[in-house]
């Protein structure tokens, strides 16, 4: 198999030959048919998540066939196609477990952060942590549903019934939310990279009534606001523009120190919160949304040995929705 590896913080992802894994207990073996690029991808690279283990293979976006299974998987069955998920172990037995909230589990396992991930042509995953996927689905319009979808979607449902919804970033993650909000009838209003024209038109393709620069005022108040952007003086400009009783809601798993701000914008019943990972409850619910919601994804691919441009792209920016490595 060939995976594409980081040695180190900062460095680059270098093309590395190894035997084939094989699968132990409760595992099964992956043939990768696409896995995406993520902004928690660049995290990883950058060092800024500290579960993170050296080296490492990143990618949690991954979409692939199983090939093999370990001792004791009956499901899923070698041939079936399967998506894996940034949550790749839960304990099972902590209060978070044992409430259906597996997403904050003491002791958990990350794809492609603390286990080695999907940019490769195979990996190894928990059988119990993939995600069944229809053999009809095209894999690389699926890859960024695994983590830019997931994450979005429970991001929205921290928003509850909010019906006007400011997206601040408008990336892989947004550009998913977005069709989910116009589907549900909700109102949504994007806030780009300031000047960010090619971004603003993308938004407004996708149903936003409004899209302007993170430093423009929407044109009414939200009801909530989305960071997708991993900028923490983005939270008092989002509190700003919140009616009464709004809440803004962080969905990235790193964030630039929030700036002080005066407690006039958390007033009036406003919050902020954050998200943790997903569920493969989550997941469930989101997949089985997808078909009916009519949800597209935009995506370039990128060779795997590509991997290092791929990651630029995407850390420039320049990218509309997705980047995606195909092996």
């Amino acid at each position: 198999m060939l995976a594409m590896v980081l040695q180190e913080i900062g460095g680059p992802l270098v093309p590395e030959e190894r035997p084939d894994p094989i699968p132990g207990p409760g595992e099964v073996r992956i043939r990768v048919e696409a896995c995406a690029v993520c902004r928690t991808d660049l995290h990883v690279i950058d060092g800024e998540l500290p579960q993170a283990v050296y080296p490492i293979v990143p990618g949690h976006e991954v979409v692939g066939i199983v090939e093999a299974v370990g001792e004791g998987v009956t499901d899923p069955a070698p041939g079936q196609r399967v998506g894996v998920p940034w949550l790749g172990h839960a304990c099972g037995h902590c209060r978070y477990c044992k409430t259906d909230r597996e997403n904050l589990c003491n002791a958990p396992g990350f794809t492609g952060c603390t286990r080695d991930g999907g940019f490769a042509t195979h990996l190894l995953a928990e059988a119990a942590f993939t995600i069944p996927l229809d053999t009809s689905l095209d894999p690389v319009a699926t890859a960024p549903l695994l983590c830019a979808g997931l994450i979005g979607w429970h991001t929205l449902r921290m928003a509850e019934d909010a019906d006007t919804v400011g997206l601040y970033g408008f990336g892989a993650a947004a550009h998913i939310v977005a069709q989910v909000c116009r589907w549900q009838g909700r109102r949504v209003f994007a806030l780009t990279r300031p000047g960010d024209r090619k971004a603003q038109d993308f938004a407004r393709s996708l149903g936003a009534e409004w899209a302007g620069g993170s430093d423009e005022a929407p044109p009414e108040p939200l009801d909530a606001a989305l960071i997708f952007a991993p900028d923490g003086r983005l939270v008092p400009t989002a509190l700003a523009e919140l009616r009464k009783g709004g809440c803004v809601v962080c969905g990235g798993i790193h964030m630039s120190d929030i700036p002080r701000f005066p407690y006039e914008l958390l007033w009036e019943e406003r919050s902020v919160r954050s998200v943790a990972n997903a569920t493969r409850a989550d997941a469930r619910g989101f997949f089985e949304l997808v078909p009916r919601a009519g949800i597209v994804t935009r995506t370039r691919t990128f060779p795997l040995v590509q991997a290092n441009a791929a990651i630029a792209a995407h850390r420039s920016g320049a990218l509309q929705g997705a980047a995606v490595l195909v092996p």
